[in-house]
């Protein structure tokens, strides 16, 4: 019998095989994740013609937008279920499946690289900034997007608050990279610059998590997502349903007419692989 993962890659990498996660998670936070896209192309310099690669893809958002702008956009994810998602979606974009710190492309292959949350599911980030770096043109531009400080991207802010108050965040999981490291400014301009790239800049994309229920953030959490999940799922059943109320009565105070709209932003960092 296999046992669990015991390594983050493969904690990660098996999470995501699972098509119903990959299902769930395109049903309800894609609604999130796709309000960055446009800032993202933008900040990446994206138009016709340019050479674009969407490093984990997921559903192919990033990568179709992309294409409708002209570009020539491949995406790449490490989980098939995603690949395949993204091609039934979007059948004349380029898809393959592939490790963002490893990326099965020859150097200086695209004139832009993104990544649209992709950078907490990475075992080491910095290895996957560094992968962006060898793919790009001299010249090309590097931008990711993360979640917010849990203050500003309320909906994993309430579950990681409740956990800590109900429950317990000291469950057994694989050790990975902190989820909130890129939340910081600080961090993204640290490793953005020790990759080599230049003239970083920062910024904050607001968006909105609309929902008709305010326990509806915990049960997306624990269907659409793979570390937020296990750590849920690790609770007793006692916590678990003091966790789910505790971020319900934080939801119902963005309650606005009949829906519920929750402050998500994301932090978005941008960078240019310089020209000799």
């Amino acid at each position: 019998m296999t046992g669990p993962p015991t390594s983050f890659r493969e904690f990660e990498r098996s999470g995501w095989e699972d098509a119903s996660v990959c299902s769930h998670y395109d049903e309800a936070l894609s609604a999130v994740t796709r309000q960055s896209v446009d800032a993202l192309l933008d900040a990446a310099g994206v138009r016709r013609g340019v050479r674009l690669l969407d490093v984990a893809t997921g559903a192919g958002y990033v990568a179709g937008a992309a294409a409708e702008r002209g570009a020539e956009a491949v995406g790449v994810d490490f989980s098939s279920a995603q690949v395949d998602l993204a091609r039934r979606r979007y059948p004349r974009v380029r898809f393959e499946q592939g490790d963002a710190e490893a990326l099965p492309f020859p150097a200086e292959s695209f004139d832009a690289v993104v990544s649209n949350y992709g950078m907490p599911h990475f075992p080491e980030p910095e290895a996957a900034v560094r992968e962006a770096y060898r793919v790009l043109e001299p010249g090309g531009r590097f931008a990711f997007t993360v979640w917010d400080l849990p203050e500003r991207a309320v909906g994993f802010g309430a579950i990681y608050r409740a956990v800590r108050s109900h429950g317990s965040m000291d469950v057994g999981l694989p050790p990975g990279p902190s989820f909130q490291q890129f939340s910081d400014p600080e961090q993204c301009t640290r490793v953005l610059a020790d990759a080599g790239f230049r003239t970083p800049v920062i910024s904050h994309v607001a968006q909105v998590w609309r929902v008709s229920a305010p326990e509806s953030v915990f049960d997306d959490i624990l269907k659409g997502s793979v570390r937020a999940s296990a750590t849920l799922r690790a609770q007793s059943a006692q916590a678990r349903e003091a966790i789910r109320a505790a971020v319900g009565e934080t939801i119902r105070a963005f309650r606005r007419g009949d829906l519920y709209e929750v402050p998500m932003s994301a932090v978005l960092a941008a960078a240019v692989k310089p020209a000799p």
